[in-house]
Parts: C-alpha cells; sequence; structure tokens
C-alpha cells in the first residue's frame, strides 16, 4: 500500500480538539491529555493528522482483529456499496443467511433436537446482551438475573445495571431483578484466599447469593470469560463449570459473552469460553466479527431461540456493509488461522510481559490469554496499592514512543493490550521494547 500523506481537510488537529471539546457530550472522554486526532491506518499502524505513526496495541478496543483497512475487508465492503445497501431484518440476502450458518457453526452451543444453534443479528455488544437476556427470560419464566463484580455489558439500561463497575452504570439503582456475585479476581481475592488452596469459593459463592438474594431460581447468568473492562481478570480452570453448575440447578441458563474474546483472539479455539469446557446456551459477539463495521450477534440453542415469539425488528441488524465486512473478516480469519496464531505469538507476548514484571516492581501481575493480556500496576507488590497516577502516565509514555495502548480495573490501574491478530513477533518484540522504556520513566515516579 502506498505512502499516504496526512489529509488536508482545513482543520488543524488544535481545532479538531477545540470542536469536539466544544461539541461533543462531556463524558465522551478520548485519551490522553492532549487526544490523537487521526488519519489514515493499515495493518498494525495509525497515522495521526500530524504524520506521527502508532503500533496499535488496542485494536480499537480489540474490535481491529485482522488489521487495519484489510484490504479483503475493505474490497468486501466496497463491493458491496455498490450492490446493495440497506435491507433491515425485514429482508434476507444471501450474505446474511451464509453469516449466519458460519456463525452457528462455529460455537460450542449443543444442538438440540438435532437443529443446529439460532441466530439474530445487531449492531452492538450492548443489543446483542439485552436480546440474550431478554431470551433467557422468556425462555426459562425466570427474571432475576446474575451477573459478575468487574463485569461490563454495554450501554443501554439493563446492560448498565448488569456492569459490575460503579463508574460505568450511570443509572441510580438500575432496573431490578440483576443480582451480582463474585468473579475470580484472583490476585485480590475478596475473601482473602489463595488458589487453588481457597476450592474456589468465589464460585460456590453464588449458591449463597441466590439463596439469599433471589427468589431461589434464576433466568441465566451472563459473563465474559475474561473481563476487558474489569481489567483483563482470567478466572482459574475450575471457575466456570462449578459456577454454572449452580445456575443450571436453580433454574437459569448460562449467557456467554464473547464480545472482547471470540474468534480466536484467546488463542487455540473460536470461542475463550471453551478454555474452561463449558457450553453456553446462549452466546453473544461483537467488535471483531467485522473488523470495525458495526455488528452485534445473538447466538442461541435451537429450543432457546424460539422461546422468543412475538414482533421484533432490528432496523439495521445485518446490514449488508457489516455482513460484507464480517464474511471477509471470517475468510481472513480462517487463511491465517488466528486460532493458532493469537496461541503462539500470544506465548511470545506473555514471555515478554513476564520477563518487564521480574525487571519492573511496578508491575503486579500479568494475566490474560492469547493476545488478550494485561499488566496490574501498583505502588507496593506488598500492599497491592494501585498505582492508578502511573498507569495514566504509562499511557502518555508510550504514545510519545509510538505505541497504542488501553487501560481499565476497577481502579483504573491495569494496562489493558489486544494487538489485531496478524501482529508479528517482531511487532510483539517492538512493543515489549517500548513498554519496557516507558515502565522506567514512569517507575522513577513512585
Amino acid at each position: 500500500m502506498a505512502t499516504r500523506t496526512p489529509s488536508r481537510t482545513g482543520l488543524s488537529p488544535a481545532e479538531v480538539r477545540a470542536k469536539h471539546n466544544e461539541r461533543s457530550f462531556a463524558n465522551v472522554a478520548p485519551y490522553y491529555k492532549e487526544p490523537l486526532v487521526l488519519d489514515h491506518a493499515e495493518g498494525m499502524y495509525i497515522h495521526d493528522a500530524e504524520g506521527k505513526k502508532y503500533l496499535d496495541f488496542f485494536g480499537g478496543i480489540l474490535t481491529v482483529s485482522v488489521g487495519h483497512c484489510h484490504p479483503k475487508v475493505a474490497n468486501a465492503i466496497g463491493e458491496q456499496a455498490k450492490r446493495l445497501g440497506h435491507t433491515s431484518t425485514l429482508y434476507l440476502n444471501e450474505g446474511t443467511v451464509n453469516l449466519m450458518e458460519r456463525l452457528s457453526d462455529m460455537v460450542p452451543i449443543d444442538k438440540k433436537d438435532g437443529k443446529p444453534p439460532k441466530v439474530f443479528l445487531l449492531n452492538s455488544g450492548t443489543e446483542a446482551d439485552e436480546t440474550a437476556l431478554l431470551t433467557a427470560r422468556l425462555h426459562t419464566g425466570n427474571t432475576e438475573i446474575m451477573a459478575l463484580r468487574h463485569g461490563y455489558s454495554g450501554r443501554g439500561a439493563l446492560a448498565m445495571t448488569l456492569t459490575g463497575h460503579a463508574a460505568w452504570r450511570h443509572w441510580n439503582e438500575g432496573l431490578p431483578g440483576v443480582r451480582h456475585t463474585v468473579q475470580a479476581y484472583c490476585y485480590r481475592c475478596p475473601f482473602g484466599l489463595t488458589y487453588p488452596s481457597c476450592e474456589v469459593k468465589c464460585a460456590k459463592d453464588a449458591e449463597d447469593v441466590i439463596k439469599t438474594t433471589t427468589q431461589g431460581k434464576i433466568a441465566a447468568l451472563i459473563a465474559e470469560p475474561i473481563q476487558g473492562v474489569g481489567g483483563v481478570i482470567t478466572p482459574p480452570k475450575e471457575y466456570f463449570p462449578i459456577l454454572v453448575d449452580i445456575v443450571r440447578r436453580y433454574g437459569g441458563i448460562f449467557v456467554c459473552d464473547e464480545v472482547q474474546t471470540g474468534f480466536g483472539r484467546t488463542g487455540k479455539y473460536w470461542n475463550g469460553i471453551e478454555h474452561w469446557g463449558v457450553r453456553p446456551e446462549i452466546m453473544t459477539f461483537a467488535k471483531g466479527v467485522a473488523n470495525g463495521m458495526p455488528m452485534g450477534v445473538t447466538v442461541a440453542r435451537a429450543d432457546v431461540a424460539d422461546s422468543f415469539k412475538g414482533l421484533t425488528i432490528c432496523t439495521f441488524g445485518g446490514n449488508p456493509y457489516s455482513v460484507a465486512a464480517a464474511n471477509a473478516t471470517l475468510d481472513v480469519m480462517e487463511e491465517e488461522d488466528v486460532r493458532s496464531r493469537s496461541e503462539r505469538i500470544g506465548a511470545r507476548f506473555r514471555q515478554g510481559l513476564e520477563g518487564l514484571m521480574a525487571k519492573h516492581k511496578i508491575i503486579g501481575e500479568v494475566r490474560g490469554m492469547g493476545l488478550m493480556q494485561g499488566m496490574e500496576l501498583v505502588k507496593d507488590r506488598a500492599t497491592k496499592q494501585p498505582a492508578n497516577e502511573q498507569t495514566a502516565a504509562l499511557l502518555e509514555a508510550t504514545k510519545r514512543e509510538g505505541l497504542l495502548i488501553g487501560k481499565g480495573g476497577l481502579y483504573g490501574n491495569v494496562i489493558r493490550m489486544a494487538p489485531p491478530m496478524i501482529v508479528s513477533e517482531r511487532e510483539i518484540d517492538d512493543g515489549i521494547e517500548i513498554l519496557d522504556r516507558a515502565l522506567g520513566e514512569v517507575e522513577k515516579t513512585l
């Protein structure tokens, strides 16, 4: 691809920032003290309006799954634009049916009476999660839902109520019928125990939550295999089998939120939950499925999906542009074998991060799977006091060095990294080198 020069729209980067500040909702807050004004991107790299180049280790919040402006994806969108631009869910087209079939075949959901799982194409992860939980309530006849502390489910009223992270809720007491159980945050165990001698008390505590805070029966558990916004919290192998068994014994089903973990991101499998050997009744996807084009997906076991009766519609659900992008993205994922690639290159990434932890005392823990990794920064490893100021400073330092990363966690002290799954070993090594220099700079402030 030919080298491009920054676009000339008549606005300087400073003017763009000023206009954004004037016209945008105040809580739509970009990263960095001086937000980036982006111009173009390709593959693993983004270029700002002043011509600076950045190695992208956050992938548009785990959305750019096969690289920025991938030619096959871009061409598929362009060709579709010449043929059919909008349908809504009132009409059918071949591309949508092909995509639904592919997605249905990729999930670890059991067939019921030989029928494959069924698919609802939507616009976002929020819609996918809320559709999943409405379906669960209709299927079970129960109303109460269990979610996890530190979890994140999106921006709708129900989604914010499900979110176990105060900064993202914005909804007073939230909607009724939602209970939060303990996440397996081993680094900061709420029971003060240590794995594995704890016998995974965090999972078993869900039974007490059901017995003491619900009517004794629930509709569903919704959970991310690895929590993204929560700070790349990665449960031990026993957690989900124990937790899901409890949920089912009390009448509920498992809604697995794969919005960030899906499509090979965690390595080896298409879906993150497969690492725990659990088969959900419903799964939700978004972000990486269409490499940046808006799409959400709810996939459910056939009999569960068929419980959703009555009228419904999604005006932009399964729109031809996003469907074309998703089919092309899945083609690239299969051609690049992103499952094996994420496992192999993710291991190199993890080794590099653990090397940084051995060198920099500010890193309290490294966790994650495949190409979804996090570092929790602390002021002192003994007290585990969150180093949230240093986390913000690290983002600024890596930006200056030409590396884009993310942050999260309840205390704002977890570095989140999830590069596009086309990342090379050399680019992983380049990112580790930048992190090393930036950590050295920030650590001096402790």
